[in-house]
């Protein structure tokens, strides 16, 4: 495809980006529609200047956002989705002429990699093991897209996860429980939900053997996703299918939340297995 004229223009908007996936996941997905769009990196320290760059010039038609720019972008936005307001925080801006709408997918991902498991969230209860920002984010999306009723929150940080709690009984109109992340704490709460989600860095590459949910605690009721994506087997996981459970690998959730930015974008169906195949082939 040759690059021309009428090239729509995408791109990452972060510090580093050396090491994002983002252009080869996006540039593969649009070869293989020959859609004329591109996908760069874009290291940027300014927000505010590249943002008001994004607003004067043709062409762009949108931008992943990641650390450390994914809340200081929103005052120099148009427009904030609902539920992207409420985690208060962006992962993506579409640009409509010069108007700029900030959303997040990494919500957006989550939801559709548990639902592509079949997993039931309507009126559902969660138990979710972390209080930051991906844990805020997929609260939220839980909360507000997904349909659940109730939602358990535990985590290390007490502070965090007060605030996250607070901020979800004010927002929402779901049921919200929290605890500590300990091994007493786990076994009743665990017992209660159907799916558990992991958001915290534990198990992430190097240290692939670490888990925070104890293997015994584990049982073929449950269905445990781990947001954690490198390994793409975290110990959890592996444990979790040892003990009979549905697991969803975090390699879903960064994918479909790159799918609906593609979709966002294109505003046509992402082609899926192409995606896939890129991911999976740089963690093999």
């Amino acid at each position: 495809m040759d690059i021309n004229t009428h090239t729509q223009l995408c791109g990452v908007l972060g510090n580093p980006v050396e090491h994002s996936l983002s252009p080869a996941i996006h540039n593969a997905a649009f070869q293989h529609l020959s859609l004329n769009f591109v996908y760069l990196a874009f290291q940027v320290e300014d927000i505010e200047r590249a943002i008001a760059g994004i607003r004067a010039l043709g062409n762009i038609r949108g931008l992943s956002v990641t650390i450390p720019h994914k809340v200081s972008a929103i005052p120099h936005l148009n427009d904030i989705d609902p539920t992207a307001q409420h985690i208060g925080a962006i992962n993506t801006i579409v640009k409509t002429q010069s108007t700029l709408t900030g959303y997040n997918t990494d919500a957006l991902g989550a939801l559709r990699a548990i639902k592509e498991q079949h997993i039931p969230l309507h009126d559902a209860h969660v138990l979710l093991v972390g209080s930051g920002g991906a844990a805020r984010a997929l609260a939220f999306g839980l909360a507000i897209d997904g349909g659940i009723s109730k939602l358990t929150i535990v985590g290390i940080d007490q502070r965090e996860r007060q605030e996250l709690v607070n901020d979800l009984r004010q927002r929402t109109p779901i049921t919200v429980k929290e605890g500590d992340l300990s091994q007493d704490s786990l076994k009743p709460m665990i017992a209660e939900v159907r799916l558990l989600i992991h958001c915290t860095p534990i198990g992430m590459h190097p240290n692939v053997d670490a888990s925070c949910i104890p293997r015994e605690l584990l049982s073929p009721h449950l269905a445990i996703m781990d947001i954690v994506y490198n390994p793409l087997e975290t110990q959890l996981l592996k444990d979790a299918a040892q003990a009979g459970c549905q697991t969803i690998p975090g390699i879903d959730m960064f994918l479909y939340q790159a799918v609906a930015q593609f979709e966002l974008w294109t505003e046509q169906p992402a082609p899926v297995d192409v995606m896939r195949r890129v991911l999976e082939s740089h963690f093999s």
